[in-house]
């Protein structure tokens, strides 16, 4: 817990910046970078998660890659909060705050199959993607075209995994029956 006595901006506050967007237009923007901010770091957990615990003849590739996907978030979540702050919002922070605000749930503790667990992020990147296309719409809308192009690219990125993850989960496998069994 903090021992500072003066708060210097309120959480959920937007100020103007000398980027001159509009305080209707900045707070909407602020809150859609939250959100999508949120969603990015449950599902970094989510993937962490999945990073740490995956096991079986495909351990390695699944692993390394689970682990690339939890760079690209951790990567879009700090652009997303640098964005805010710079349009003159204050980023969401903490575990609480990120699920409570996240269009997403984040997976439970236990530890499932990799199947599973690859289905559960492919579920959740579908989500993310969602909302990073209807933000970026709003942000053109807001005639916010830096943030637009922001989060053009995370969107890109997140499309990529998601694509990818799908792959691993296709019937073709270097695998033999016997070693499924």
């Amino acid at each position: 817990m903090s021992t500072q006595e003066t708060i210097r901006r309120r959480a959920g506050s937007v100020e103007e910046t000398a980027l001159k967007i509009a305080p209707d237009n900045a707070e909407q923007l602020v809150d859609a970078l939250n959100t999508d901010l949120a969603a990015t770091y449950v599902l970094y957990h989510q993937s962490k998660k999945h990073h740490w615990n995956v096991e079986g003849a495909e351990f390695l590739g699944v692993h390394e890659y689970l682990g690339d996907i939890a760079e690209d978030l951790e990567e879009s979540a700090d652009e997303l909060a640098e964005r805010a702050q710079a349009i003159g919002g204050v980023p969401l922070a903490g575990g609480a705050t990120f699920e409570e605000h996240a269009p997403i749930d984040p997976e439970g503790e236990d530890v499932y199959g990799v199947r599973t667990s690859l289905e559960n992020d492919i579920e959740a990147f579908g989500v993310v993607i969602e909302s990073l296309r209807d933000h970026i719409a709003l942000a053109g809308e807001l005639g916010d075209y830096t943030t637009e192009e922001l989060l053009r690219d995370i969107l890109e990125t997140a499309e990529e995994h998601a694509h990818h993850l799908e792959h691993y989960l296709e019937d073709d496998t270097l695998v033999t029956e016997s070693a499924t069994n």
